[in-house]
């Protein structure tokens, strides 16, 4: 059984009825499987997705901590037109208590970590790499926590070269998942 406390966007509206993603592991290290689930409105003409993200209880029933529809860009946005987005909705993963989302936007990969904290799931690490279509790789690994953001590329070699790391500025509260929408993530 599932309950539904919603702790962020209340009365998300819309027909989710299409399941994308559905996946299962322990989140809150209670040592009890957790859900994720992203499902998708394929009534609205832009495609929406909505996250879910339940979390066990001590009376082993699940609860709805996050419900967002900001996160995942619409497979038909308004800001093309109503024309396919070209980018597939994100993959999901748990893993050491962690939850990882992959993304594929217009050809640039990237994984965002999450962790747990007080029923809130911060942003604490981005990782991206995008290829030139020749023969550069480059890479960004950005650390919220630490404050750090490294770049450097790779070419065929093992050798990485235009290594530059800065240091962000400070941040004081990390971003929540159900504050945070695709296009947040992108300005990092």
């Amino acid at each position: 059984m599932i309950n539904a406390n919603l702790y962020s966007q209340k009365n998300v509206k819309g027909n989710y009825t299409s399941l994308i993603q559905e996946e299962v592991g322990d989140l809150n290290n209670d040592k009890r499987n957790d859900r994720i689930m992203v499902e998708m409105d394929i009534e609205d003409e832009t495609q929406p997705s909505r996250l879910q993200i339940f979390l066990s209880q001590p009376n082993k029933k699940l609860q709805l901590v996050v419900s967002s529809t900001k996160l995942i860009e619409g497979q038909y946005p308004i800001r093309k037109n109503g024309k396919y987005s070209g980018n597939n909705v994100p993959d999901f993963f748990i893993e050491e208590g962690v939850l990882r989302m992959l993304t594929d936007i217009d050809n640039r990969k990237s994984s965002y970590e999450f962790r747990l904290n007080k029923n809130n799931f911060e942003l604490i690490k981005i990782s991206r790499v995008i290829w030139d279509g020749k023969e550069t790789t480059s890479h960004t690994e950005i650390d919220l926590i630490k404050g750090t953001k490294g770049e450097y590329d790779i070419d065929f070699g093992p050798n990485k070269k235009n290594i530059k790391n800065t240091k962000l500025k400070p941040i004081k509260t990390l971003p929540k998942i159900q504050d945070l929408s695709f296009s947040d993530l992108e300005k990092y």
